[in-house]
């Protein structure tokens, strides 16, 4: 697996970055190579790039300016929740290589100039010869349940009335089964039991893995851990606030999927 800047001709899954989001046809079709060209003849880009072992093909945009009238803009999320799982792989490693490719310039043990490995998706220093792989931070996401209820909170980061599930991630140390149980306690003040792997997505926001789990009411009562969470609640899981979009894993739980 290797990277190759400024390619020349790909037939892989093209995308069109800027952000959070991504630039599609306004028919909602995929981009072609053919269109990743014409959008860096005309607008500002900070990277492009091709991988051909999982057939991706990535042009990092600036910014929103001056978009052609063909293409719209759509955010990460609502592609997540209209595609099927390879393209949207296809989609979160895209997103994922481009955020580790801006963040990662130079060595920090000797400071030169890193550069593209010739064998590996990897960063290489030139002069110590260290190698920087794709970071990924691992996170757990819990539906806890109490009878019939569940429990969804509404975070403090968010700018819309969504509930969710508790989520954070995992501690150096840590086990992931540790890691909900913290989590739970820390974020709403309740202790949990008959913690159970669910699944697991990869959430390219921009780096984190999130292990799914469900978990039962244990003992406590719910208190906020206010600078994290704004409101949390016991539902009946068929009269649920709004709640995360398909596509994503926290739907799939709450939505008892998986």
């Amino acid at each position: 697996m290797s990277i190759l800047e400024n390619p020349v001709r790909s037939n892989g899954a093209c995308f069109a970055i800027v952000g959070k989001e991504l630039l599609m046809k306004k028919d909602n079709s995929m981009l072609s190579f053919d269109d990743l060209c014409e959008l860096k003849s005309m607008l500002e880009t900070t990277d492009f790039f091709e991988e051909k072992a999982f057939d991706i093909c990535a042009l990092s945009l600036k910014n929103k300016e001056n978009i052609p009238d063909a293409y719209e803009v759509k955010t990460i999320r609502q592609f997540f929740s209209e595609h099927d799982e390879k393209t949207n792989f296809q989609l979160a490693r895209s997103r994922a290589l481009i955020s580790w490719r801006r963040d990662y310039h130079f060595c920090s043990c000797c400071g030169a100039v890193l550069s593209d490995h010739k064998d590996f998706t990897a960063r290489v220093c030139p002069g110590c010869q260290k190698l920087y792989f794709p970071r990924i931070e691992p996170c757990i996401i819990v539906l806890v349940r109490k009878g019939d209820k569940v429990l969804l909170a509404r975070h403090v980061q968010r700018n819309q009335d969504v509930y969710a599930c508790i989520a954070g991630f995992i501690e150096v140390g840590e086990s992931a089964e540790c890691a909900v149980k913290r989590e739970v306690f820390e974020e709403v003040g309740i202790h949990v039991k008959n913690i159970q792997y669910r699944g697991s997505q990869s959430w390219p926001f921009p780096d984190q893995l999130m292990l799914a789990f469900t978990a039962e009411y244990e003992s406590g009562e719910i208190k906020l851990q206010e600078n994290e969470i704004a409101d949390a609640q016991w539902f009946d899981r068929d009269n649920c606030p709004t709640t995360p979009q398909p596509g994503s894993v926290a739907y799939k739980l709450i939505h008892n999927e998986i």
